[in-house]
């Protein structure tokens, strides 16, 4: 069987079950993709984890059939729901956008492992503290 011919991968970060056509539709209408089918197929996928920014890597063929990839939820959206806070700093590095504790890393380090350039969760958690940190979060112990 002969293999289709990939025209493109396009990786969007959508609300959980919450894609609609006029969400998507400026990223993937270029592309001739049917935007319901997607909405539906994303929605299924992710209905799961809802309150999350979900990212799905959409992998386009020429004949204009997809397939759909969901990863993780996105790290800082992991921190947000952990520390119960609404977002991060609104100007990281001056003012802080609250306090994540060292017992929380961990917990979002495990959610994000499988997505993540590592498989040691010592590593995992020192890269979940450097997103707190851009985010304009404190850590402490």
């Amino acid at each position: 069987m002969a293999k289709k011919k990939v025209t493109r991968v396009v990786t969007m970060h959508l609300n959980a079950g919450e894609a609609g056509p006029a969400t998507v539709g400026k990223d993937l209408g270029p592309l001739g993709i049917n935007l319901m089918q997607f909405c539906k197929q994303y929605n299924e996928l992710t209905s799961g984890r809802r309150g999350h920014v979900v990212p799905a890597v959409v992998t386009v063929y020429e004949d204009r059939a997809f397939d759909i990839t969901v990863k993780q939820p996105t790290t800082a959206s992991l921190i947000r729901q952990v520390t119960g806070l609404s977002g991060g700093s609104p100007r990281p590095g001056h003012h802080s956008g609250g306090v994540v504790t060292t017992a929380q890393l961990p917990q979002v380090a495990e959610a994000k492992l499988p997505d993540l350039n590592t498989d040691d969760l010592d590593q995992a958690v020192k890269i979940v503290a450097g997103t707190a940190r851009s985010m304009g979060l404190r850590i402490k112990d």
